[in-house]
Formats: C-alpha cells, structure tokens, sequence
C-alpha cells in the first residue's frame, strides 16, 4: 500500500500545480480571450500536466474477469517549457514525458504487469485567427518503450505532428499523425496493431461539468481496423480539475507488452485534467 500512497500523493501535487496556472476561459465557457491565452503561454510555471493525469480499475467487457485481467491503469504525464521567450514563429519548446502502467493489485504480490514509458521534446505553437484562439499544433520527437530486456523487449520512436482545434467553445477535435522508426527487434510489426494515426473529438458542456471523448487509432492497412477509447468525465466541483472518469478501450496496443492481444476494458476512477484541454 506504500506504492498506492505515493502515487495519490503525486497525482494531487500535480493537480496542485495545474490548478495555479492563469485560467484561460472565461467562468461561462464562451469566451476565449486571447490576450489571457498569449500570456499564459508565456508566463505560466514552466511545469504542468501534458495529457490526461488518470487512477482506474475495471474489468474485461465480453470476457469472464478474473484476477489477472482485472486491473488498474494508471497514467502520470508532465510537461516542461523549456525556453522563456518565445522561439521564431511564435513556437514554444518543450519536454514531454507520459509514464502509463498496468497494475494486478488482485493477484498475489499485487505485480504491476506492463510499464510504459514515453519521453519526448518538441514545438508548440498556439492558434489564433482574427484574434480568436482556436487551438495548437505541435511537432514532437518521441520515444515509447516498456524498459524490459530479451523477448519482453518493445521499443520505438516517432516523429509526430499533432493538432488540437476548437470548433467552438464546446467542441474540440484533434489529430496526431507520425512517422515511425521502430528500432525494437521484437515488435517489427507495431503498426498493425498501434497504428499509423489517430483522430478525437472531445465535447464539453458550458460550465465544464461534463466532458466526453472519442478517439480512434488507425491500425496499419486499408481495413477500417481502429483502436477505440471512449471516456466520460463529471467534474467534482467549478473550481477543480478533477473529475470522476470512466474509460472504455477496445482495440489493440493499449500497453506495449501486449500489444498484440485484443482487449476490451471498462475502468473507472478520478482524472485531473491539464487546463483548456486533453493532449492524446
């Protein structure tokens, strides 16, 4: 239960952090001001939450559960800004780093079973057109391996360019496209079954109470083969990041030793949210 103590306690320090950056949208949800945004590009902590800061534990969906396919997921992903000014063509550089773990806290021993880790660096420029903030696209050089030896070995890298664009204030989509240059010798294959790009669309209700999400991960061929993540979140409170959370996976890939065995999971748990929107 030690390990269990110290993984609540980060998660609440990085929900601390995030919470002191400068609020970027307006307690209605509409507005966007586009100065505020300039500025917290430029003058917020240089640390703060990247993707989807998540604790869930669930069963299987279609299979019987038992203790070994019963678990916890967990993810801790940070960001870095790296430079204080901003760099040619209004780009801001950062490091990047997601660490998503699969945990048998049924089993004897309670064995964290997969661990992934996913370090990367790269640009990020904000949006604005007609002087409305509509979103980010950022190109990021990033590495993703299990930190395992022999067989168990897996391990790639990409180069990625990602977009995130508000349609309006209720409705983001984003995309993520790469290229991949798997240097593992035991996952030649990955892309069949984690993919070559993947597309979301997320929607928020005007006081960000609710926010659900769609993502789909394009596996390699011309099949319509796609990964599925489906989440749900309700937020604690108006003030908070932190909400009840409620992710579905069907598809391939969802951790690195697996990857290729099919799964179907429901979990459920808490999230803590990076500010405006996720990173996927």
């Amino acid at each position: 239960m030690n390990i269990l103590r110290k993984i609540l306690l980060l998660i609440i320090c990085l929900s601390a952090a995030i919470g002191a950056e400068a609020q970027i949208i307006s307690p209605d949800g509409y507005y966007f001001d586009t100065d505020s945004i300039r500025r917290d590009f430029r003058d917020q902590p240089y640390f703060g939450l990247y993707k989807d800061n998540y604790f869930i534990f669930g069963p299987p969906i279609g299979y019987k559960a038992n203790k070994s396919n019963t678990n916890i997921k967990f993810q801790i992903s940070i960001a870095q800004r790296l430079t204080n000014a901003t760099l040619p063509g209004g780009t801001y550089l950062y490091l990047f780093y997601s660490q998503k773990c699969f945990w048998n806290v049924l089993q004897n021993s309670m064995p964290m079973t997969d661990l992934n880790f996913n370090p990367g660096i790269g640009l990020t420029k904000p949006i604005f057109i007609k002087n409305h903030y509509v979103g980010k696209v950022s190109l990021i050089l990033e590495h993703e391996s299990n930190g395992r030896d022999s067989i168990q070995s897996r391990s790639w890298n990409k180069v990625s360019l990602a977009a995130n664009i508000l349609v309006d204030p209720n409705l983001m989509v984003a995309g993520k496209v790469w290229i991949p240059i798997i240097d593992g010798q035991n996952n030649k294959d990955i892309l069949d079954y984690c993919g070559i790009y993947q597309m979301t669309v997320q929607a928020m209700t005007d006081n960000r109470k609710f926010t659900g999400s769609v993502t789909l991960v394009k596996r390699k061929g011309w099949n319509l083969n796609y990964n599925t993540i489906v989440e749900l979140a309700y937020r604690f409170s108006r003030k908070s990041n932190q909400y009840f959370f409620l992710q579905y996976y069907n598809g391939y890939g969802e951790g690195l030793l697996d990857y290729k065995v099919f799964k179907s999971q429901l979990r459920l748990g808490i999230v803590i949210k990076p500010n405006l929107f996720s990173d996927f």
